[in-house]
């Protein structure tokens, strides 16, 4: 579970922004609200809104990036390629900063990276002993050496191994193919991190994607019922999706494939109608993918990193699909999700310390807070009303 995270110097953002899911006493008890096994009282909600071009998208980044290059660096990037980091265009500094708080099995944990498309230049893990922080390992580039000063602490990597860490890769990750265990342990954690966001912002759909979920849901009858079951309710004309093996034929090899593909029921008195998902509205094609990714977290503590919340569903959809992390039966592991929504109808669903807030300035650099933490701020306000009449920023100049 995520506690808080931190970036600098990263695409629009040129100081430091922190993102905190960490609420305090006096924020009042609810559904929305879950206390981790460190004592740490965490929202399972951010939903993260603004103008068009202000930030948005990269107040996500930071968390499928670090996820990705904590877990998949080593083995997904070939030696010569650059880190796939940016820098703010008017910066004066080449090197971009992260820092993220989380616990995994009840062990608070802080990992902090310095990073450019060249090198790693900074990367150390901690953990929480008590009030403090002790170093797990650190590792600091050498200029005058060319090379990394490495320094362990009950971390468990052979130092020769250690030493060949390449410039764009994790000790994390190199340490995990080794069969470090906390590295294995860190590893496991940041792959349940659910997301549609890449370098590039939101990923668009893809008939790959469709095979995918349909593989997925076919092997777990029981999510594959559930999700049967949340679109039949979110009133999309459906009795029932089934998933069915189907064959097509590759257009480049000509070789037939066989795979699992989704099909929705209708029901009109006894008569019966199936339908291919491909045939179905954008909201329902939507709604069934994202709900691999939504289950998933639900069904084992992870998060969901999602951009466009509101893409082609219904407000009122989406108010469904948060209420399965609101709902204590459905999210008995407190996953959590952050997403980026422009249906501001969601506001009449959340607390104000569960809105992010992004804004740019002409000059082009982006600024992010969070409700909660403006004075003036009333925990009985019209969140919705007040916003749209401008009261908390973070709204479009036009």
């Amino acid at each position: 579970m995520i506690h808080k995270y931190r970036f600098k110097n990263f695409f629009s953002f040129a100081e430091e922004t922190e993102i905190s899911f960490v609420l305090n006493r006096q924020v009042p008890a609810s559904d929305l609200v879950f206390e981790s096994p460190g004592g740490t009282r965490l929202s399972k909600i951010l939903a993260v809104i603004g103008p068009n071009a202000s930030g948005k998208t990269t107040v996500l980044k930071p968390l499928p990036f670090l996820g990705w290059f904590i877990a998949h660096s080593f083995i997904t990037t070939k030696p010569e390629k650059e880190n796939p980091v940016m820098s703010h265009f008017f910066s004066d500094m080449e090197d971009s900063k992260f820092e993220i708080e989380f616990e995994v099995n009840g062990e608070h944990y802080r990992y902090s990276l310095v990073i450019n498309p060249e090198r790693v230049v900074h990367e150390s893990l901690h953990q929480k002993t008590s009030k403090f922080f002790s170093f797990i390992f650190r590792r600091d580039w050498s200029e005058a050496d060319s090379s990394y000063d490495i320094r362990q602490q009950n971390f468990g990597f052979a130092v020769r191994e250690a030493e060949k860490v390449r410039q764009n890769a994790s000790l994390i990750s190199t340490a995990a193919q080794y069969n470090v265990p906390c590295a294995l342990e860190l590893v496991n954690y940041f792959i349940t991190f659910y997301t549609n966001v890449g370098y590039g912002g939101r990923t668009h759909f893809e008939l790959r994607e469709m095979y995918e979920a349909s593989e997925y849901f076919h092997g777990r009858p029981a999510l594959r019922s559930q999700m049967s079951d949340i679109l039949s309710n979110l009133d999309l004309g459906l009795a029932e999706v089934i998933i069915e093996t189907i064959y097509y034929v590759d257009k480049e090899t000509g070789n037939t494939i066989k795979t699992k593909y989704p099909f929705c029921i209708h029901r009109y008195g006894k008569q019966e109608q199936t339908l291919s998902m491909g045939f179905e509205s954008s909201g329902t094609q939507a709604a069934f993918l994202l709900l691999m990714k939504i289950l998933t977290a639900l069904e084992h503590g992870g998060v969901v990193i999602i951009d466009e919340m509101e893409a082609d569903l219904h407000p009122d959809m989406i108010t469904a699909l948060l209420d399965l992390f609101i709902d204590p039966e459905r999210n008995p592991h407190n996953a959590q999700i952050i997403f980026t929504c422009h249906a501001h109808e969601v506001l009449n669903d959340l607390q104000k310390d569960q809105v992010l807030l992004t804004e740019k300035d002409p000059d082009g650099f982006s600024d992010a807070w969070r409700l909660g933490d403006m004075k003036g701020i009333r925990r009985d306000d019209n969140l919705y009303a007040k916003y749209r009449a401008g009261a908390y920023g973070a709204v479009p100049n036009l």
